[in-house]
């Protein structure tokens, strides 16, 4: 943790990588006004193009708002890297911690607004989903170690936006305009936050480059757990297993995509060029390797 706590100047500086909240988007930007006269009309302009979608669009969709919706979990594993005790620290790490909440804290709100007005979906399930996977918790089996924490959540945000900007892409080929603009917005979100874990993870490397590239290794040694692969309807017990087999075959998220991120990764990093022990040498090897073994 003494590393970390030396990164504050660095995290204090990537704090523009949040959207002041009077200047960021807000799920109403994307919904029907219900409060207005014409609401009526604006849910007639916004059911019709949602009927276009398909069903196995809708089951994506879902798994993407579930996943979302169970910020919670997240929230408690990233806190072990803020370590904000007080919940209103003003530590930059704690400040960011916070900010990261608030912003990811709209997409499955918005997504889950969405869903419940198209008048598509069975609620009352996807809501039993939400409250089996957020009570039955999340272990992406990287934390309390905060170097595989940053590594798993420059992953993660890596792999949900390319999960989203892909169901945009779908949306929009089903003629959902709208759709296809707030996955599209979500993704914008996650690629912001994915560029804040990734440098601050590149700063560790930088710093720690022995210790760190035997931890990124380790992860990469196992598949990185996604996090909804605990979600329940109590029903199906290989739930999570169709929605990614969907997601596959829609090319929302692919075994390509999994290497991709690696491949990123290690270059971002800059781990070929780093300079190490015989020990991280051999780590540096299977980590330069890894993405095309996949």
């Amino acid at each position: 943790m003494e590393l970390l706590d030396s990164l504050r100047s660095v995290v204090q500086t990537n704090l523009s990588l949040l959207l002041p909240p009077d200047q960021a988007w807000q799920p109403t930007d994307y919904l029907p006004d219900l409060t207005a006269p014409d609401w009526r009309e604006q849910m007639e302009r916004f059911r019709e193009p949602a009927e276009q979608l398909s069903d196995e669009v809708l089951v994506v969709l879902v798994g993407d708002m579930v996943t979302e919706e169970a910020l919670p979990n997240y929230a408690i594993s990233l806190n072990l890297i803020a370590t904000d005790h007080t919940g209103t620290g003003t530590d930059p790490w704690a400040i960011w911690m916070r900010g990261w909440i608030a912003e990811e804290n709209r997409h499955g709100d918005l997504l889950n607004a969405f869903l419940r007005l198209t008048g598509r979906v069975d609620m009352k399930s996807v809501e039993l989903t939400i409250h089996n996977l957020i009570q039955g918790g999340f272990n992406p089996r990287a934390y309390p170690d905060p170097y595989a924490g940053m590594i798993y959540t420059s992953f993660q945000e890596r792999a949900t936006k390319i999960s989203h900007a892909n169901v945009g892409r779908l949306a929009g080929k089903c003629g959902d305009d709208n759709l296809s603009k707030i996955c599209l917005k979500i993704a914008g979100d996650e690629s912001r936050h994915e560029a804040f874990y990734t440098r601050m993870m590149g700063e560790v490397m930088a710093r720690d480059p022995e210790r760190a590239i035997l931890i990124f290794r380790d992860m990469m040694r196992r598949i990185i757990a996604m996090p909804g692969r605990l979600m329940n309807d109590g029903k199906d017990p290989d739930l999570f297993d169709h929605f990614a087999t969907v997601a596959q075959r829609l090319n929302v998220y692919t075994v390509h995509d999994y290497a991709s991120i690696i491949r990123h990764l290690v270059a971002t990093w800059k781990i070929p060029s780093l300079s190490l022990s015989d020990k991280g040498a051999k780590a540096q090897e299977f980590l330069c390797a890894q993405a095309e073994r996949l």
